[in-house]
């Protein structure tokens, strides 16, 4: 006999959370279901942990995969499932014990083709219900459009786990998730469903527990290029969406409505599902701050793109703008003695800084460096008193290791904070990338020689006129040469 619900979760990596998740599952008060646990490769103990789940419980189905991706992952779990009625989690949240009981209910009771949940918003010690409509209704495809129109970048609207899908209506569109992005895949999936549904039911009632983390860019794949390229993709499935919903009387009632979104969105760094909600605009740049010659306009002009796109990756980790810029300039000076030093890098000044470098401990990304122990000295023959000269020497000396331990007290990364700063410094490189457009391999390679001959000269020069009480800006290169 064939279950109710395919409960479907992809996993990757996720040890840490992914038993708390799967004991919210096979705790559920609603026993007619099956869940597939798919493995996308992970390297941790992620898979061993799924196999000890299905010798406990026979509900349970696990899939062992090469790494593909979330996207391929749930295509791969949606030709296995074999319920009436489809449920997705992600590895790292939890459901009430009532969820599935009551989506089916939902269901069942009012016959409709998808039923949307209000949630649980968690972030550290905080929890926040996140809901939007408030209709206690059965709504059809274009009243259920218009509440989303509305909102159309809330989490709410856009992801899968707080909705319940019904299967017939997957296979018999073959909808699927696109994997040819990695951004959003998931909201196109539900704009390809609303299209060949017919009636949608608001659960006011939280059943989802999604926890808010600090993201990745490689699994984001938050590229300049690719971030414009599947923009301008879902953009156009967007527009086409809502024609192919709504009659063309009431689509020209309801377009500037689109093209607001459309125009928000393209000016945002990201405001649809996975990066932040309409309202909350990045800080634009206009032509007239950036056009100009020279030195000062140029670096300018630099800094201002290069942050721009900064700001993007930080939003996605859970960082400030000044915190990323703190952890590029970190990983990327040779050695760094002060905040005040690496504030100046990193252009970030008083009082940001230190309010900065403050979240950045307390978040364990940046340390100060361990001072290594030296061995004590002997200790004097008691009957022995010491002389005035020899408690002066002594004295002098222990000011001398002092200051050289105070200067060898260096501002380092942790393992975590160079694994981060190792994702956002991927947003100078596709920078860099834009830059050169049009430009061509071998005029890049002289450029980048001419550039290190110039970036050359520059230290040469600040090492030289930098006095010596001054650590922070000499390199390891400039130190060997004074030797």
């Amino acid at each position: 006999m064939e279950p109710k619900v395919s409960i479907i979760v992809p996993i990757y990596n996720a040890q840490e959370y992914l038993k708390r998740c799967v004991d919210s599952i096979l705790s559920q008060d609603y026993r007619d279901f099956e869940l597939l646990l798919m493995d996308d490769g992970s390297k941790d103990a992620s898979g061993e942990i799924c196999d000890a789940y299905a010798q406990q419980d026979g509900r349970v189905r696990v899939v062992h995969k090469e790494n593909t991706g979330v996207s391929d992952t749930r295509n791969q779990a949606l030709e296995l499932a074999r319920g009436t009625f489809l449920q997705f989690l992600d590895s790292d949240d939890w459901i009430v014990p009532e969820a599935t009981r009551l989506l089916v209910r939902s269901m069942e009771e009012y016959n409709c083709d998808m039923v949307i949940s209000d949630f649980y918003r968690v972030s550290g010690e905080r929890l926040a219900q996140k809901g939007d409509i408030e209709e206690d209704k059965v709504m059809s495809r274009q009243e259920f459009a218009s509440y989303m129109i509305e909102n159309p970048a809330d989490f709410y609207y856009g992801v899968l786990w707080n909705k319940m899908y019904r299967r017939s209506i997957i296979e018999e569109y073959h909808i699927r998730m696109d994997t040819s992005i990695s951004w959003c895949e998931d909201f196109l999936f539900n704009l390809e469903y609303i299209r060949h549904a017919e009636s949608f039911f608001a659960l006011q009632v939280p059943i989802y527990y999604y926890l808010k983390r600090r993201g990745s860019l490689v699994s984001q794949g938050a590229s300049i290029t690719n971030t414009v390229r599947m923009k301008s993709n879902i953009f156009e499935y967007y527009n086409e969406f809502y024609k192919d919903v709504y009659e063309d009387k009431d689509y020209a009632d309801i377009r500037l409505q689109v093209y607001s979104f459309l125009w928000a969105a393209a000016k945002d760094g990201g405001v649809l599902p996975g990066s932040k909600k309409l309202g909350e605009e990045r800080r634009r740049i206009t032509r007239e701050e950036v056009e100009g010659n020279g030195a000062v306009i140029g670096q300018y002009r630099f800094r201002r793109l290069y942050e721009y796109e900064l700001d993007l990756a930080a939003q996605k980790n859970m960082l400030t703008l000044d915190e990323a810029l703190l952890l590029c300039a970190l990983a990327q000076c040779s050695a760094c003695y002060s905040a005040r030093r690496l504030g100046e890098i990193a252009g970030v000044g008083q009082p940001r800084l230190f309010l900065a470098m403050q979240k950045l401990e307390r978040k364990k990304l940046i340390a100060p460096e361990k001072p290594v122990k030296e061995k004590s000295a002997k200790e004097k023959p008691a009957d022995r008193i010491e002389s005035t000269v020899e408690k002066k020497e002594r004295t002098a000396d222990k000011k001398e290791k002092s200051s050289e331990k105070k200067e060898k007290n260096r501002l380092l990364l942790t393992e975590e904070g160079r694994k981060l700063s190792g994702e956002l410094l991927r947003v100078e490189k596709d920078l860099y990338s834009v830059c050169m457009e049009g430009i061509s391999d071998e005029e890049q390679k002289q450029m980048e020689k001419l550039m290190g001959k110039i970036q050359e000269n520059m230290i040469r020069f600040m090492v030289k006129e930098v006095p010596e009480d001054e650590p922070g800006l000499e390199t390891e290169e400039a130190g060997e040469r004074k030797q």
